[in-house]
This record gives structure tokens, sequence and C-alpha cells, in this order.
């Protein structure tokens, strides 16, 4: 195609906008669903969680082995790519130049997925395993048996499937929006195959449902975090783990996020994942010298070895009985959480990734951190089990009494420099949920925020005023979204648990879900491109 020719398929239709430059179709109906959602629970909290959990369950029922196919799928797309002639491809083209430092890259990438997620989940979830594993396996709770299990479901749900989710949709849209020159939208990923489809007000539509999907996957996220640092104040200060606090750690963490989001991609982001990755390391290696360090070798190894070894049957959750709903209340829940979180997610991941190869995106968003889960959970989740186990089960006890946000802080508090660690942990916590919404808070207002047409900008000081506005339009978008998603994690929170975290990932996770499904597609076209030696070199299509 030359520079002078028009594509049709990949045409933008000028974009309706109000007057703070905003796609309306874009902006309004994910935030007034989740308004109306927000204002159904403090009025009717008992139907609105009658209404949330017949859809949640409805969901779990019907698409749990649709959930596991596809990530599963997504894995192996990623795999072919790795050593097609697509992983040659240069994002931005031969002569691009690295926007970032690999290290820089990396830390971003590792701390934008990572969140609070495997904070909370690292020591709480091994003892939901330890004590009721499948029943259909016949696992005896607490044998050496239920240890591996728990060690080889950790991975499971921590490492290389669940970055895949992440990897691939990130990977299709870096080379459509730096190759292929289109517009910074979900769309785009799914332009190469299907064309106007994905275009205009189509494309504002799959926009839509993947600003939801993330929406209610930071609202889950945002929800745990609060959990988790509620616990280390009530911990640390003695206070009262209640709906006060938790909203007062909430419109904290909410604040912090959009100061760093409006602050910029190398100011606040790139400095707080740099901080935030050095920390995580250090903590990891604290607890791996001053705990079980003979005992997590062990167990992690042996984790690995039942990971790799029962990888197909728990890939698509034929380890357990057909009646057995472990499976979809844990393995399932995973991926729709990660699936909420993956479409917005990928528009900044591919963005920061110019100037690098497809097989260094697929190493370092999939591959690296892959690796320091697997670390991170053998450390953690080992160090949990063992104190457990010594110690008559007095985190599970912890956890029975006081819920699963105490059961990280019972642990420091069988180490060494138990109060420095707390509030270290505390601290990483905050930075952790902070390093991972502000980068999707700037991807979430760039999709809402309209730009100017052509015609807009035919003079130097009418393009230096839209460009101020679109600014402007960006920022306000940032504070809308931020406050926005701390309402619906405290409500989340406060007046429904952990029951609610969980229903409003699954929520947003299957819309999310198709949206993954067809960059899936478009990337074994991408591939087949590549071995028919077509260029991947950027063109400018004139609209």
């Amino acid at each position: 195609m030359t520079t002078n020719q028009t594509a049709p398929m990949f045409k933008e239709n000028r974009e309706k906008r109000f007057a703070f430059n905003v796609k309306y179709g874009v902006f309004w109906p994910p935030f007034l669903l989740l308004l109306v959602a927000v204002i159904f629970s403090f009025v009717n909290l008992e139907e609105y969680m009658r209404i949330a959990s017949q859809m949640n369950d409805w969901i779990l029922s019907t698409f749990s082995w649709l959930f596991s196919l596809s990530s599963f799928c997504l894995l192996i797309s990623l795999i072919a790519a790795y050593f097609s002639p697509l992983g040659k491809i240069r994002l931005g083209g031969a002569a691009a130049k690295p926007l970032l430092t690999k290290w820089q890259w990396f830390s971003i990438t590792l701390c934008t997925t990572v969140a609070t997620g495997i904070l909370f989940w690292g020591t709480a979830e091994p003892m939901f395993h330890l004590y009721q594993p499948p029943e259909s396996l016949g696992i005896v709770p607490q044998s050496t048996e239920a240890i591996q299990f728990t060690m080889a479901t950790m991975f499971m749900h921590w490492s290389i499937t669940p970055y895949a989710i992440y990897c691939l949709p990130a990977l299709v849209f870096a080379l459509a929006y730096y190759n292929f020159q289109l517009p910074f939208s979900i769309g785009t990923a799914l332009s190469p195959i299907f064309g106007r489809w994905v275009q205009g007000s189509k494309g504002q539509v799959i926009d839509a449902i993947a600003l939801f999907a993330l929406v209610a996957g930071m609202a889950s996220s945002l929800g745990t975090g609060v959990l988790v640092l509620s616990g280390g104040v009530e911990s640390v200060f003695g206070l009262p783990n209640d709906k006060t606090v938790m909203a007062i750690i909430a419109i904290a963490i909410v604040i912090t996020f959009i100061a760093s989001a409006v602050s910029g991609l190398q100011k606040g982001i790139a400095r707080l994942s740099n901080i935030n990755a050095q920390v995580f390391i250090l903590c990891c290696a604290f607890v791996f010298m001053f705990g079980p360090t003979q005992y997590i070798l062990s167990i992690g190894l042996d984790g690995i070895i039942d990971y790799f070894s029962h990888f197909f049957a728990r890939s698509f959750n034929t380890y357990t009985g057909p009646e057995d709903n472990w499976p979809k209340l844990w393995t399932v829940f995973y991926w729709a959480n990660w699936y909420a979180w993956a479409p917005i997610t990928a528009l900044f991941l591919g963005r920061i990734a110019k100037g690098y190869t497809v097989r260094q995106f697929i190493i370092v968003n999939a591959v690296l951190p892959a690796t320091a889960a697997i670390v991170w959970m053998a450390t953690f989740a080992g160090t949990a089990m063992h104190l457990d186990n010594i110690t008559q089960g007095s985190l599970h006890q912890v956890m029975q009494e006081k819920g699963v946000e105490a059961v990280i802080f019972t642990l420091f508090d069988n180490l060494p420099l138990a109060a420095m660690t707390t509030a270290i942990f505390i601290a990483i916590t905050f930075i952790s949920y902070v390093t991972a919404a502000d980068s999707n808070t700037d991807a979430m207002s760039n999709l809402c925020a309209a730009e100017p047409s052509e015609t807009e900008l035919n003079s130097k000081e009418n393009n230096r005023n839209i460009e101020n506005q679109s600014a402007k339009s960006k920022m306000l978008l940032k504070f809308v979204w931020g406050i926005s998603i701390g309402v619906i994690a405290w409500v989340m929170v406060s007046f429904a648990s952990i029951d609610g975290i969980k229903m409003m990932s699954n929520l947003g996770g299957l819309p999310a879900m198709f949206i993954i499904i067809g960059t899936n597609i478009v990337l074994f076209k991408l591939i087949y491109h590549a071995y028919k030696g077509k260029t991947f070199e950027p063109v400018k299509i004139n609209n």
C-alpha cells in the first residue's frame, strides 16, 4: 500500500464529543451503568446482592469452560508468535527508538500487572487450599499432598497463563498502533481482521465494554488493597477495621494515583514503578533469607513439578470431578479478574513498548513477570504454610477470626524486625495499587478523550487551543474515573466484602474475554502475514 492510497477499512469516523472533548459513546455508558449499580447498592443492598449473585452464578456456570479454553489458547498463541517470523518485527518499525530503558520497561510492566493481588493472596489463598482442597481429589487437609497441591495451584493462578491474558492483546495493539498507525482504541487491536466493524460507533461500543470491564476490575483490586491496608493499620496502630478507616484509605489511594497519572509517564509512573519493583525484590529476599529457606526451596520445586505435570488438566479444569465447583470458585474467578483488566491495560503496555521486538515484548510482558510471580509465591506461600504447620494452625485461625487481610501481618509478626517489615509492607501495598491504577487511569483518559479532526488543526493558534483543551479534558477524566473507582471499591468492600469483589471482577471479565478472543484471532492473521513476508513497516494512511 502506498502512502497516497486510502484504506477504507482503517478510516476513522469523526468522534462525537461534548464540551470537554469526550467521546460520549465511550464515556457515558459504562459511567452511568456503574453509577446505577452504586446507587442501587445504597438503596437496596439485599436486592442488589441477590441480582449480582445470580448474574455471577450464571457467568460461572455458563462460561467457565470458555474462560479456561481461551486462556490456554492465548498462551499457545504467544508461543507460536515468539518462534514465528513475527518475533523479529520491531514495534514502530526497524528504525524505532525505545521510549524506556529495559529496566524501566520491565519495572513498569511488573508493577502495572501485579498490583495488590499478589500481596493480598500470596499468604491468604494458601490457607483456603490447604484446609479446603477440592473434595473430588480426596486430598486430606493439611497433609503433604495438600501442601503440594496448594503450591502448584498458586503457580497456576499467578504465573504464565494470567500474564498471557495481558501480553497477547497488548502485543496486538502495539503492532496495530505503531506499525499500522491506527488510532488509540481497543478497536485498533481488532481492525486488521474486522475492519470497519470495529470503527466509528461500533468501535466506541467495544471501548465502552472494555472500560466497564476495567473499572470493575480496578474497583476489585482497590477493594483488595483497602482490605490489606486496613488490616495493617489495625495491626500497627490498633485502629478499628471499619468502614470509616476503609474510606480514608481509599481516598488516600485515589488522590495519590490521580496525582501520579496527571504527572505523566516519565515523572510519575516510571519513578513509582522503579521504587516499587526494588522494594518488591528486597521484601521477597528478606522473607526468603529469614524465613524457612530450605523449606521454600523444597516445596517450591515440588510445586513446579506438580504444576507442569498437571498443566493441561489444570488448564481445562479436568483434574476435579464434573460436579466439583472448586475450579469455578477459584481458577475461573482469577481468569475473569485478569480478563477484566486486560483490554485497557493492553493499551498502556502496548504504548510503552515502542522500539522493542515482538520477542522482547513477550519476554518482558509474560516470561519475566511470570517467573517473578513463581519466586514470590514460592517464598510467601511456602513461608505461610510452614508457619501455619509449626504453630498448630495459627494463620488459619487468624484468617477465621480477623479476616484474610490479617494473615500477612501475622506472618511478619513471626519474622525478625516485625514492626519495620510490617510498615514497609503497608507502604508497598499502597504504592503497588497506585502504580497499577495510575497507568490504567492514564489509558482510560486517553481512550475517552476525543481527538481533534484535521480541519480543526489548520492553524497554529487553533492547534494550541485544541491541544490545551484536550489536555484539560484528559486531566478531568482522570479525576472522574479515579473518584468513581474509589467510591465503587469502598461500597463493595464495606457492604459486600470479598464476595462483592469477586462478583464485580467476574461481571467485568465476561465482556472483556470476548474482546481478547478477538485479538487472538488477529494475532494468527499477523503471524500468517509474517510468514508470507509482508512488511510491518509503518505506513501513514490518509483519512
